[in-house]
């Protein structure tokens, strides 16, 4: 009887552990979400003090490079403060890109659904992504579309503007936007395009810079084609339209 007893509480322990361990890895798979998004705040949080010292972008184009054998290639990339680099720049940002920066907390909802239904009529028109979530999309994510991505992409975008100054949002854009193949930032495409520095940026080169925007890969800063030219100019002129470089003081 006694052998019989241990056989069958030996049967019930060999039963148990496993049912142990799959409690204790439900509990981490449970708490693995919650992890996620603490760490999410946490970078985010640092990142408003710590300069970035790359991005996801940058790291994604740096290894294409060396997968396609280019073990030469490198990014171009210089971080400069927002004081540091021309306010013709930052400004014409905004006017290319979101005119409503100021104003909205991550999302314009008047332009994504003026995109919408542009885009319903068949229009080739570009998307409704505010300054915000290009920076996040930039400094946290991949390149590509999915609901995945879009989901990350607005909860980045949510915690950068809870936890950054529009300032600092623009700051870090200027500063990790691609102008060109491997050239990203403004001291970066400033010195590339222009041979000099940011801080001595004039208004026609920032607009053209911007002007690139969102496709640095297909159209050229320092050989603009008819379509950066038009682009360039009417840059230029909501620059003046939104108040020129007073309108940055409205993000202090």
């Amino acid at each position: 009887m006694t052998g019989t007893g241990e056989a069958v509480a030996n049967a019930a322990q060999n039963v148990a552990v496993p049912a142990r361990r799959r409690r204790r890895w439900l509990r981490w798979l449970l708490a693995l979400p919650l992890l996620m998004l603490v760490a999410s705040v946490a970078q985010v949080a640092a990142l408003r003090f710590v300069d970035p010292a790359f991005s996801a972008f940058m790291l994604s184009r740096q290894l294409e490079a060396w997968g396609d054998g280019e073990w030469s290639f490198r990014i171009a990339y210089d971080w400069r403060d927002l004081d540091e680099i021309s306010p013709n720049l930052p400004l014409a940002l905004v006017a290319s890109e979101d005119q409503n920066f100021a104003e909205h907390f991550g999302f314009d909802m008047k332009a994504i659904e003026k995109a919408r239904k542009n885009n319903a009529r068949g229009r080739k028109v570009r998307g409704g992504s505010t300054i915000s979530q290009q920076t996040a999309k930039n400094l946290f994510l991949w390149s590509g579309r999915s609901y995945v991505r879009k989901g990350i992409e607005a909860w980045y975008t949510l915690l950068i503007e809870a936890l950054w100054p529009k300032h600092r949002i623009i700051e870090v854009y200027a500063n990790i936007a691609e102008f060109g193949d491997g050239v990203y930032g403004a001291q970066a495409a400033a010195r590339t395009y222009f041979r000099k520095d940011a801080s001595q940026l004039a208004p026609s080169e920032a607009a053209r810079m911007a002007a690139v925007l969102p496709s640095p890969r297909r159209y050229s800063v320092v050989k603009p084609g008819p379509y950066v030219q038009r682009r360039s100019q009417a840059i230029q002129r909501q620059m003046r339209y939104i108040g020129g470089t007073e309108y940055l003081k409205r993000l202090d």
